[in-house]
């Protein structure tokens, strides 16, 4: 076999395009908010969504909300969806669904990161640091909810 028909079955993974899909900064009680001296309670969501758009190409998004509050008044609440847009093919089905759901989102997480805290000193704000995030624990606990909620239907 040649070394051109070897490499047309192998597994290909290319970056397309990475881009902060939406981004949005309140600042609710702007300028009164800024003489506040207490450090703030901060709260973090996180989520990932997955989509085909053509082929073996598919985008990935993580949403990421942070929100931050000084008691019940919020601070500041910084929303961003960090997205890439990935071609996968030559995989396995059930190798496809992990790469989609770990290692991508591995890949656009620092971009996040980097967003999430440029926007909050470009507001006035003290950087937000957002912690790692572990997407293959993430990926397996949501296995194992769907596994549960499958068995908790067929009985």
């Amino acid at each position: 076999m040649t070394g051109a028909a070897q490499g047309i079955n192998q597994p290909v993974f290319n970056i397309e395009k990475i881009y902060v899909k939406d981004l949005s900064l309140e600042i609710p009680h702007a300028p009164q908010i800024f003489l506040e001296h207490e450090n703030p309670q901060i709260d973090v969501q996180l989520s990932t969504q997955t989509a085909a758009l053509e082929g073996d190409v598919y985008e990935v998004l993580i949403t990421n909300t942070v929100t931050a509050k000084v008691g019940e008044k919020v601070m500041f609440l910084i929303e961003a969806k960090q997205a890439g847009i990935f071609r996968v093919s030559n995989l396995p089905k059930e190798d496809l669904e992990p790469v989609l759901a770990v290692m991508c989102p591995n890949i656009l997480f620092p971009y996040l990161r980097e967003v999430v805290s440029s926007v909050a000193v470009r507001a006035g704000f003290s950087p937000v640091m957002l912690n790692p995030v572990n997407f293959e624990m993430l990926y397996q606990q949501h296995k194992q909810e769907q596994a549960q909620a499958a068995a908790a239907t067929t009985h």
